[in-house]
C-alpha cells in the first residue's frame, strides 16, 4: 500500500480506501448542531468519500470527555480518526494547559491502536468572534506539531466568521456544515488520504 510522503518531516499516512471506517471525533460542530443529522459534516464527508464515516461528536463535550470515552471509539478500529474538540474547554474557561494535555492523551491512544489521526482546529472564542473575527486556537498547531499529525486549519473560523454559514454564534448551519466537509475532503485528497 502506498504511503503520504511530503518534506522529509511531514507526518506519514497511508490512503485511506472507499468502505473503510473513519470516525468523525468530537463536539457539536462534529455531531452538527443546528443542522439535521443528514446535513451534518461526518454525514456530507461519506457521500463524498465514499467511507462509512462514523458520526462520534457529542454536543458539549469537552477534550476530557472525550478522552473518557475513547475505549468505546478504540473498539470500532476504525482506520482513520477526524479529530475536533476543544472549543468547549475555551467557553469553559478550562486551563489551555490541560486541553493540550488531553489532545495529547488522545492522539497518542489513537496512534497506539493503530488509527490514524487528523486534527481539526476550531476557534478560539473570544469577544472579537462576536463581530465575525475568528481565528484557530494556537493551541492546535502546538499539538500537531508535537504529535507529528495532521491539522487541517481555518475550516471552522472561515466558517464561523460568515453569518450565512451560521445556526447561531457558535455552530455552523446545514450550508456551513457542506462547506467544512467539502474543504476537509478537499484536504484530505491534496494528502492523499483520500480517493
Amino acid at each position: 500500500m502506498a504511503v503520504v510522503t511530503g518534506c522529509s518531516d511531514a507526518p506519514t499516512y497511508t490512503p485511506v480506501a472507499a468502505g473503510s471506517t473513519v470516525v468523525a471525533l468530537g463536539d457539536s460542530l462534529t455531531y452538527g448542531y443546528g443542522a439535521s443529522s443528514e446535513t451534518a459534516y461526518p454525514a456530507v464527508l461519506a457521500s463524498l468519500s465514499g467511507w462509512t464515516v462514523v458520526n462520534a461528536g457529542v454536543n458539549g463535550d469537552t477534550s476530557a470527555d472525550v478522552l473518557a470515552r475513547l475505549d468505546a471509539i478504540i473498539a470500532q478500529q476504525p482506520d482513520l480518526v477526524l479529530l475536533g474538540v476543544g472549543g468547549n474547554d475555551v467557553l469553559q474557561r478550562i486551563n489551555p494547559e490541560t486541553t493540550r494535555s488531553n489532545l495529547i492523551a488522545i492522539i497518542r491512544a489513537l496512534k497506539a491502536a493503530d488509527s490514524q489521526v487528523i486534527l481539526i482546529a476550531e476557534p478560539h472564542f473570544s469577544v472579537s468572534a462576536l463581530f465575525g473575527r475568528v481565528s484557530d486556537n494556537p493551541v492546535y498547531e502546538e499539538v500537531a506539531e508535537s504529535e507529528d499529525v495532521l491539522l487541517y486549519e481555518r475550516g471552522w473560523s472561515e466558517i464561523l466568521a460568515d453569518d450565512n454559514l451560521k445556526s447561531d454564534k457558535i455552530h455552523a448551519n446545514a450550508a456551513g456544515y457542506r462547506q467544512f466537509a467539502e474543504g476537509l475532503y478537499n484536504y484530505l485528497k491534496d494528502k492523499h488520504i483520500a480517493r
